[in-house]
């Protein structure tokens, strides 16, 4: 008896030898895949003054994005996607920040009259906002910076490393320096971030090259394919080649994290900071696009995608605001989200596949303000806040009305100061 007892114990001790490494590796895995989905990699991609309808995805009859197409398809996309105002460095500002432009105080690009000092004290504005990068960094992120940046230094915005390195005697650090290289010149600071953190430490990636703004000076080849198309401008020709050799620098983005492995664990977003209509006739827009409260100005698509986490789904009846792609980067991190952000956090609709909670502004009022708009011999004063702001008694309303053809967003001189949607 004492002896079959003690073959059961040798036998036991065996199994639990043999069970324990597995249970603990099964643990581990368990903990990872836990640890993958509370700290995602999350990559940020924004177009620099493309229009709405310009992609593949969108129907565009001769544009080709292939890979940004891919993203749509693939992910949550918003085509009826807003920015708040429709000019490059506010609207980069409020997806940096998660605010508005009356909220940051930046609300154009340079200070009249331009001078160093008064450069550097819209740059301080800032200093004061919560910025996604410094939040994320709290929940052990590292970040990139790397094209479009207007906030001086890199640093300043709150990321780890960058491009940008600021005001200096460089006529382009207005708005990026170095940063600016990125996509025209290669993708190779970019690799070499993801290369040093991949599976490592969670990042957070800005990749806002400066594409397909203004030069349009794109690879002769895709030039030449837009011209045997049949476009009869170069300008435009010109302009819908930089689209594609843009989407192309989104398509080796994104393979170089397939062949790292880390799609499964990467949530990216895409959209644009404003609009943008080509003249054919220069290298410039058309008035009524950027810079414009028009959907040509502020329309733009917004894509979430992360395989296996956020179904494939298109919203395009549906709105959403880049106000709102901070604190859904927040919430995705599990990171504090600052009270002061009025965007939603669109972490569960986006997961769960139900809609999101904007809506348009009621009929009759949407109708009254564009009316009063189109009819005036001057219009008056327009404001750039989508979709709902009060600012200084004045009322702006983001609305979808297909008659309309545009959100309107109106600075009315005795708005009521309850007006909300």
């Amino acid at each position: 008896m004492q002896l079959k007892l003690s073959l059961m114990r040798n036998l036991f001790r065996k199994l639990l030898g043999l069970c324990l490494p597995v249970a603990l590796l099964f643990s581990a895995n368990v903990q990872a895949q836990s640890d993958r989905h509370e700290k995602p990699n999350i990559v940020l991609i924004l177009s620099d003054d493309q229009g709405w309808a310009d992609y593949g995805f969108e129907g565009h009859p001769q544009i080709e994005t292939p890979h940004i197409d891919t993203l749509a398809r693939g992910g949550a996309a918003f085509s009826r996607g807003y920015v708040p105002v429709a000019l490059c460095r506010p609207s980069l500002a409020s997806i940096a920040t998660g605010l508005y432009p009356h909220q940051t105080k930046i609300t154009g690009n340079d200070p009249t009259p331009a001078s160093h000092e008064l450069r550097e004290r819209l740059i301080s504005q800032i200093d004061a906002c919560p910025l996604v990068p410094k939040l994320l960094a709290k929940r052990g992120y590292v970040s990139f910076q790397a094209g479009k940046w207007w906030e001086g230094h890199y640093s300043r915005g709150g990321f780890t490393e960058g491009m940008t390195q600021g005001l200096g005697k460089d006529p382009l650090g207005r708005h990026g320096d170095a940063g600016l290289k990125i996509g025209r010149e290669g993708m190779r600071p970019v690799f070499d971030f993801i290369d040093r953190n991949a599976g490592k430490t969670p990042f957070f990636l800005w990749y806002a090259p400066m594409m397909p703004h203004t030069p349009h000076n794109p690879p002769d080849r895709l030039f030449q394919k837009y011209k045997a198309k049949g476009i009869r401008s170069d300008h435009v020709a010109r302009y819908y080649a930089t689209v594609e050799w843009f989407d192309e620098t989104c398509g080796e983005l994104l393979a170089y994290l397939d062949r790292k492995g880390l799609r499964e664990n990467t949530l990216i977003i895409y959209t644009g900071d404003n609009g943008w209509l080509q003249d054919p006739n220069s290298e410039n827009f058309i008035p009524g696009s950027k810079q414009a409260p028009q959907d040509a100005g502020i329309r733009q698509p917004i894509i979430f995608n992360w395989p296996g986490a956020i179904p494939a789904s298109p919203r395009s009846v549906q709105l959403a605001s880049t106000v709102d792609i901070a604190p859904t980067i927040l919430g995705f991190a599990g990171a504090e989200i600052p009270a002061a952000m009025t965007g939603y956090n669109l972490r569960e609709c986006l997961t769960a596949g139900t809609p999101t909670p904007r809506h348009p502004a009621r009929r009759s009022f949407a109708r009254a303000i564009h009316t009063t708009y189109r009819n005036s011999a001057t219009p008056r004063r327009t404001c750039s806040t989508a979709p709902s702001s009060m600012a200084n008694g004045s009322c702006c309303s983001l609305t979808t009305e297909k008659s309309m053809g545009s959100p309107s967003c109106i600075r009315t001189r005795n708005a009521a100061r309850s007006c909300s949607i």
